[in-house]
């Protein structure tokens, strides 16, 4: 285990990111970073030069980590485009030095492999075996520790409540970590009207190894315009209430190891807006300091997040009817006028009845879920 927190940028092969980024770069308060790596699989993009050499910089100090964001981890069945994105990460691992690898918890909608949104599964046997699997498949090309990320969005306010046990499951074979996005819990909290204490609580955090905060928008409740939804859109600065929870969250994580700042580039292309970037990321770094001066971390047993013993991965687990199901919903969401009429279509397929228990999905979280599906198509 490390025995200091390492203050970290998402930082991507994007002009208004690093332009943003290269202020606090040039003053050599960044101690890493995070690269979503697979942004650059849709197309044969060649790394620059420069930017190959900032990647080399912080991987030779073993503070590179790779962030993924479309392998659709719960895919019903292994697509040829997953596949590629393995073989991709194998190259990527042998050429730069991950000191781990994460993805995103859920499936991507879409039947175009880089045009959808990340949407929660159920909590299942048969989903939990397929998580697995994949994870291990990441695991055996990347060759260093692997984690997930807790998802934002959730249809209803028992899924919030086990997410955090079913990523422990997930995880466990490959002695797997958890990115605990605050601002995902952030948004959840205000959602679904839930105490911090209790949501916190409902996740492994003793599996914590890294941390992310950013910023995101509201939206009006279409059920109650007096009411709003919190979106995890990663355009606007770090909410007040996300630094709060950073300092609640951190004496609670004994094996955390970096703090991610992120935003999206788009919400960065004002001189105003990157200033307040910046701002942000020296908030999340006195923060780290100031938990750093008051709490030891001698205590905590250090875990490497690394298997036992490392095995190829066997036989690919499909559930092809899994893989009905997401494509029903997939196609449902993208194309629905709204909640009212995706729940009616919804209940004449095959997830009526069934363990996705969409009588229970809450109606403004499923508009949330059309706004996201249609946003990314």
């Amino acid at each position: 285990m490390s025995r200091t927190i390492l203050p970290t940028i998402a930082c991507n092969l994007d002009a208004d990111i690093l332009s943003a980024s290269l202020p606090l770069l040039e003053e050599g308060v960044v101690d890493a970073l995070e690269w979503s790596f697979d942004a650059l699989f849709r197309q044969d993009h060649v790394i620059p030069e420069w930017f190959h050499d900032l990647l080399t910089a912080y991987s030779n100090e073993g503070r590179l980590i790779g962030h993924g964001v479309f392998f659709s981890l719960f895919s019903g069945r292994l697509l040829p485009e997953q596949a590629a994105w393995l073989q991709r990460l194998k190259q990527l691992s042998r050429q730069y030095r991950f000191d781990h690898i994460t993805e995103h918890f859920g499936f991507m909608t879409g039947s175009d492999f880089h045009k959808g949104a990340p949407m929660s599964v159920p909590y299942t046997s048969g989903t939990v075996a397929i998580g697995r699997d994949r994870l291990q498949r990441i695991q055996d090309a990347a060759q260093c520790p692997v984690g997930l990320e807790n998802l934002a969005f959730a249809y209803s306010l028992d899924e919030v409540k086990r997410q955090g046990a079913f990523l422990e499951q997930l995880i466990e074979p490959v002695n797997g970590f958890i990115i605990l996005d605050l601002h995902n819990v952030y948004c959840q909290l205000h959602n679904f009207n839930i105490p911090f204490e209790v949501l916190i609580q409902a996740y492994p955090l003793d599996r914590v190894r890294e941390i992310h905060i950013s910023g995101g928008s509201w939206e009006t409740a279409v059920t109650d315009q007096s009411r709003s939804i919190r979106r995890d859109t990663h355009d606007g600065r770090v909410p007040e209430s996300v630094f709060e929870l950073l300092e609640h969250t951190l004496p609670l994580c004994p094996q955390v190891k970096y703090v991610v700042m992120e935003q999206l580039g788009t919400g960065l292309q004002t001189e105003a807006a990157k200033i307040s970037f910046r701002k942000d990321f020296q908030q999340m770094q006195k923060i780290t300091e100031q938990f750093l001066e008051h709490h030891s971390r001698m205590d905590a047993v250090p875990n490497n997040f690394l298997p036992e013993y490392s095995l190829p991965p066997g036989q690919v687990i499909e559930d092809e009817y899994l893989y009905g199901e997401q494509q029903i919903l997939s196609y449902i969401l993208e194309h629905a006028a709204g909640h009212a009429e995706a729940m009616e279509q919804l209940q004449h397929t095959a997830l009526r009845n069934s363990v996705w228990g969409i009588e229970k999905w809450q109606p403004d979280m499923l508009e949330t879920a059309i706004r996201i599906a249609q946003k990314w198509k």
